[in-house]
């Protein structure tokens, strides 16, 4: 899985990322299901819209991607660490294909309903709540912790652009070749990132966990991953300051096509070059994520990502150009995908392996729960003071958030 050269500073060795072996099809899985992910995301609005005109039950579509993380991502978090990870996600990759296969077929006869639309939707997230603390938990055990950094920066940087830049592309297309195609591509995904998971085998070591002492409770296990969380001051304040970004950015998401089209006067054309910035800046900072934590050392890493946000929404809030708002988003998405980067590397190494699947579950629970509320937020703001304010306000949260972060920076940091 790695492989060590001459020049790691101190040591005289570098620890360097290989991709054959594990991590290999690790990174091949968590890139292969985020193509279908980009198909299905974008034909699924369309779909709605095309069995409804109630605003309400389209926005629920928008709403089920983030419920049943409040409702279940602490119970997916606790069994994550009860079971093997590995299995666990190939078959609740397996459920999810079989389910989007499922919903393909319905769409191609003619059956596909809201109603159905949501429950998929649900039932995707609700096993995703799963898979996706298994993996945090499980890509420690596949890498050497000297190289999880560039691990995190890989699996973010390639998911990033096989989403934005290889499936979006490709929606017009697969929906010009039939309207269930896009959800028929992304059941293949799933199942070939299963196949991929599945043959990792001894690839992945198995933390060491403790014999479960009878009849213990998920609740109590629930309980110990966020005393965990609480009690480590780094990870309770990197907590509290992302729940608050998120809030911000939630904000900005919800009103940004309105900011652009409409604050700005720049049309689609100019919507769609504010979102391409974004991406490219995410790429950008995904490839350069791990070299920067590394120079800067992780906690200065975020603050540094946090005031060059901050700087970011305050530009595009103010300044009321095209340009301005294109070169504000490649920045935002740069500087993002950095604090991403370097808060999940602190998250997995600061947390006790056998336990990291609740302490991430708690994390995400807290931190998701975020992104609706600012959603709200950015919307009532926009109606009462002006499509550019919801920037400007999700700069005084990331303000909040950074100032949230100071006294977790007096801890030790790995």
């Amino acid at each position: 899985m790695t492989t060590v050269e001459a020049g790691e500073q101190g040591t005289g060795r570098t620890v360097s990322l290989a991709w054959r072996g594990g991590f290999g099809r690790l990174w091949g899985a968590a890139v292969v299901s985020r193509f279908g992910d980009a198909l299905r995301g974008a034909a699924l609005p369309l779909l709605a819209v095309s069995l409804t005109d109630s605003p309400v039950l389209v926005s629920l579509v928008t709403a089920c991607g983030f419920l049943p993380w409040l409702l279940f991502g602490l119970f997916g978090g606790a069994i994550a660490d009860r079971v093997d990870q590995r299995r666990a996600m190939w078959a609740v990759d397996v459920a999810r294909g079989a389910l989007m296969a499922a919903f393909a077929v319905a769409v191609w006869l003619g059956h596909a309903t809201i109603g159905l639309l949501l429950a998929l939707a649900f039932a995707l997230t609700t096993l995703q709540t799963l898979f996706d603390n298994a993996a945090t938990a499980l890509l420690p055990s596949v890498v050497a912790p000297e190289v999880l950094s560039r691990a995190n920066a890989r699996l973010m940087t390639g998911q990033e652009v096989m989403g934005r830049f290889v499936g979006a592309p490709l929606v017009p297309v697969a929906l010009g070749l039939g309207a269930a195609v896009p959800y028929a591509a992304d059941a293949v995904t799933y199942l070939a990132a299963a196949a991929l998971v599945a043959s990792l085998g001894g690839r992945a070591r198995a933390p060491r966990r403790e014999p479960r002492e009878p009849g213990r409770s998920i609740r109590k296990e629930i309980g110990e991953g966020i005393a965990v969380l609480w009690r480590d001051r780094l990870l309770r304040a990197l907590c509290v300051s992302t729940t608050l970004c998120n809030v911000g950015i939630g904000a900005l998401i919800a009103t940004l096509v309105l900011h652009v089209t409409g604050w700005l006067g720049a049309g689609d054309a100019g919507y769609a070059a504010v979102i391409t910035a974004y991406g490219i800046g995410s790429v950008t900072g995904g490839l350069v994520a791990a070299r920067v934590a590394e120079r800067l050392g992780r906690a200065p890493t975020i603050m540094v990502c946090g005031l060059a946000q901050i700087a970011a929404l305050l530009a595009l809030g103010a300044i009321r150009t095209l340009p301005a708002a294109v070169a504000a988003l490649g920045v935002f998405g740069f500087a993002g995908i950095i604090w991403n980067v370097t808060e999940v590397t602190m998250m997995q190494q600061r947390s006790p392996t056998e336990m990291l699947g609740r302490v991430s579950a708690a994390f995400r629970t807290l931190s998701v729960a975020g992104a609706p509320l600012g959603a709200l937020l950015g919307g009532a703001i926009a109606a009462a003071w002006g499509l550019n304010t919801p920037a400007l306000a999700a700069a005084a949260l990331f303000v909040g958030g950074l100032v949230a972060l100071v006294p977790g920076m007096r801890s030790p940091i790995n």
